[in-house]
């Protein structure tokens, strides 16, 4: 994963009143921890998962204002989690995240409905562009 830097444009603090929350599911501790560092350097508040049960346990999903999640997860996978959240009347926006090169998958996660689908490793901008269409409210129109 390339990592931005924080210089490179105004962080969404600067720029708004309210900080967005990014919840990134991953059950790659190596993964987490560097989404976690790229996302807070820019201005984000992140939540980290290890798996789709303690993301639902942890009652966050009011708060969370879009959802990095990993497709292939051990327990239930993203896409269960993406089918669950919508069955209850969620509207968080997802950005699904995968290791596989795989067509099949892909097609899943796009019909399950996401902003994005990003292959790992993905650049920075990747990530950006991706919550920026997600959240669109929290990026300045140029």
């Amino acid at each position: 994963m390339e990592v931005g830097f924080p210089g490179q444009r105004k962080s969404r603090e600067v720029m708004h009143e309210r900080q967005i929350t990014v919840a990134v599911v991953d059950d790659d501790p190596s993964m987490l921890g560097s989404t976690r560092e790229l996302l807070n350097a820019d201005g984000f508040i992140t939540e980290l998962f290890a798996s789709a049960e303690e993301f639902l346990a942890s009652g966050v999903v009011p708060r969370v204002d879009c959802l990095l999640l990993d497709i292939q997860l051990a327990g239930a996978s993203g896409i269960e989690l993406r089918h669950h959240l919508e069955a209850c009347g969620s509207k968080i926006p997802v950005i699904f995240m995968t290791g596989l090169d795989d067509e099949a998958l892909h097609r899943q996660a796009l019909k399950a409905g996401c902003v994005a689908l990003l292959h790992k490793p993905f650049p920075a901008r990747q990530l950006f562009d991706a919550i920026e269409k997600a959240v669109p409210r929290v990026f300045p129109h140029s």
